[in-house]
């Protein structure tokens, strides 16, 4: 009985024995193989993904913006007569002027309200970056160093450059030789900054934010001049007899001025110089000019 118990024993270990030699020859599947791992490269070609560029991802999503917000923010500098400056309507203080009409124009034609941000001139293309505004419209001219920061519109106006000056210095100021080492005034930011330091010369030259405030400097004899473009020239010295615009030969590239929106906006770039090219057609520009500069008091800029 009990050489029987041991041959079944021995049956049994042989049997375990085998097994286990059995699973040590066969080595155990890995829960991940790397014929079971998807090949990446192959999937992305049998389900091709369509790429964008930053600036194609935000195409369409600018203008849908403007129109969920229900209103186009616009930013200014309203001291700068006829294109954007203060006046009382109906006892109200408005901004208006040649700018704030193109710019209502630009609103209606996207079926939202219009919105006015006022601030100095120095600080609206930093604004616009930071997404503050939607556009910028300030007689902005479109130059190398402003399109590294903003992209710009269709040029709307050109104009020509000249000087702010008390009538009683007439015979003393009469071309650019004339202004070497004289003080003059320019506002911030601005195209005239560069013509003036190239004029009168770097440390002669003195900055301010607002133009009014230029025209105060120049009436008190703080100093002898005030860069400027002609329609402005003309609104200010509409409203001060002492003062007048004279021409003394400044060349410009006439560059002209449009309005800017942040760098890539090209959608709404676009639309606004499909608008543009409605206001030029229609004759609207001009109409808006005419408005601008009855408002602002002057007779004529020409």
């Amino acid at each position: 009985m009990k050489t029987l118990k041991h041959i079944i024993l021995v049956l049994l270990l042989v049997m375990l024995s085998t097994q286990l030699l059995s699973c040590a020859a066969t080595p155990a599947k890995e829960t991940t193989s790397v014929a079971e791992t998807p090949d990446v490269s192959q999937t992305a070609e049998e389900t091709p993904v369509e790429e964008s560029s930053p600036a194609e991802s935000e195409e369409g999503e600018a203008i849908k913006k403007i129109k969920e917000a229900g209103v186009l923010v616009v930013g200014t500098s309203a001291d700068y007569p006829p294109f954007e400056f203060h006046t009382q309507i109906d006892g109200e203080d408005t901004i208006v002027g040649f700018d704030i009409a193109v710019s209502q124009y630009f609103a209606d034609s996207l079926g939202v309200e219009l919105k006015i941000v006022d601030m100095s001139f120095d600080g609206l293309l930093i604004s616009l970056s930071k997404g503050d505004f939607d556009l910028v419209m300030a007689a902005l001219s479109p130059n190398d160093k402003r399109k590294e920061v903003a992209d710009f519109t269709d040029i709307l106006f050109k104009t020509e450059q000249i000087i702010i000056i008390r009538k009683e210095d007439q015979e003393k100021y009469t071309d650019l030789a004339s202004l070497a080492g004289v003080k003059g005034g320019y506002q911030k930011g601005t195209v005239q900054e560069t013509i003036a330091k190239e004029v009168l010369g770097e440390e002669v030259g003195i900055g301010l934010t607002k133009f009014y405030d230029l025209i105060t400097e120049l009436k008190t004899g703080k100093i002898d001049c005030v860069f400027g473009e002609g329609p402005v020239g003309m609104a200010y010295v509409s409203a001060n007899d002492d003062l007048m615009v004279q021409d003394v030969g400044i060349v410009s590239d006439g560059i002209g001025f449009g309005g800017a929106v942040q760098k890539g906006n090209t959608e709404l770039v676009d639309h606004l110089n499909q608008c543009i090219k409605e206001l030029k057609e229609q004759g609207l520009l001009d109409q808006y000019l005419k408005e601008a500069v009855e408002l602002a008091g002057v007779e004529s800029f020409e």
